[in-house]
């Protein structure tokens, strides 16, 4: 059956709510609109207003009373419009949700799950559409989430919200109307690794989120040049798979990170570093990254299209990276 990252989406909530009693979902229009991204829709109708709950337009406060729900036994999903949103709440995630566990000797902990979107490639405009899964990554006390397959939306939220601490999922607008076959033999996946998304041997790319897909349509145009990427989808930001990168560099000692963050003190950099100091005889050529341009997110399509990491771009730079550009 054919179904879409919104579906799988969707299913996921379905399935946290109906498993878990203590869960509910909150945020802004998540009840009688249905969610921004439709999400949510219908689900008022099923639950209810006491576990499908509308709240006002400030973040800080519906954050805020997320927490205090987690601290006291229930298990929030807290739904953020756009991670640009977020930025409201930083007080709430990083001085709070991050914070308690360890300030409270362990005392106390936040299983809260914080849904996002993030990403551009919609023309939603700088405000709506840019990637802060990266900052949020060099938080500790948080775990970072990036469902980049059908899959991965449809399972990665139940497991999230049996984790004693915050989970933060980062949910990309570009994927939502992606549609594909949902592997009926996967019935739960796990949120601590990274995974292989295509094997390869001449090297290999680094992505996460919309950025997956863009990288398997660029290895399979370099494939037919006789160059055999491998694509890494990271999946887990915080904390990133050591293990995982060095086995990947192992493979094919060239690496090409693909990030929809900015270049500028950006998760590729992180990336980078560590293939350096855990891999670093292994590298047959310098690493290399392709990233969003150091600009705000345009409106215009052409120019959006333009700002963000594409196909080409990173066919390109692989074939840098391999000594063939």
């Amino acid at each position: 059956m054919t179904i879409n990252y919104r579906e799988c989406c969707k299913l996921a909530l379905r399935q946290c709510l109906d498993e878990e009693p203590r869960a509910f979902l909150m945020g802004e229009d998540v009840g009688a609109y249905g969610g921004c991204y439709a999400v949510s829709k219908g689900l008022l109708d099923v639950y209810g207003p006491d576990r499908i709950r509308d709240t006002p337009l400030s973040e800080s406060a519906f954050v805020g009373v997320g927490i205090g729900a987690a601290m006291n036994g229930m298990r929030p999903i807290v739904e953020v419009m756009t991670c640009n949103f977020s930025l409201l709440a930083l007080d709430q995630i990083i001085n709070n949700a991050a914070t308690l566990r360890h300030m409270s000797g362990g005392q106390l902990g936040v299983p809260l799950v914080i849904r996002m979107a993030t990403g551009a490639g919609r023309q939603l405009a700088a405000q709506h559409s840019h990637s802060f899964e990266g900052w949020y990554a060099h938080i500790p006390g948080v775990r970072i989430l990036a469902p980049a397959t059908l899959e991965d939306a449809r399972f990665m939220l139940p497991a999230a919200l049996k984790e004693p601490d915050p989970v933060l999922l980062f949910e990309h607008v570009f994927l939502y109307a992606m549609e594909g076959e949902l592997d009926a033999s996967v019935r739960a996946v796990d949120i601590e690794h990274a995974a292989l998304r295509r094997r390869g041997t001449h090297l290999s790319i680094l992505t996460y989120g919309a950025s997956l897909q863009k990288s398997l349509s660029a290895a399979d145009a370099l494939a037919a040049e006789g160059i055999d990427a491998e694509v890494i989808d990271l999946r887990v930001l915080r904390p990133l798979d050591d293990a995982a990168l060095v086995d990947t560099v192992k493979r094919t000692h060239r690496v090409l990170v693909v990030d929809e963050g900015w270049k500028s003190g950006g998760l590729s950099a992180e990336l980078m570093a560590r293939v350096c100091e855990l891999a670093f005889d292994e590298l047959d050529a310098p690493p290399t990254r392709v990233c969003t341009a150091e600009v705000p997110i345009p409106y215009p399509k052409h120019l959006e299209d333009a700002a963000l990491p594409q196909a080409a771009t990173i066919a390109a730079a692989a074939r840098r990276v391999c000594g063939r550009g």
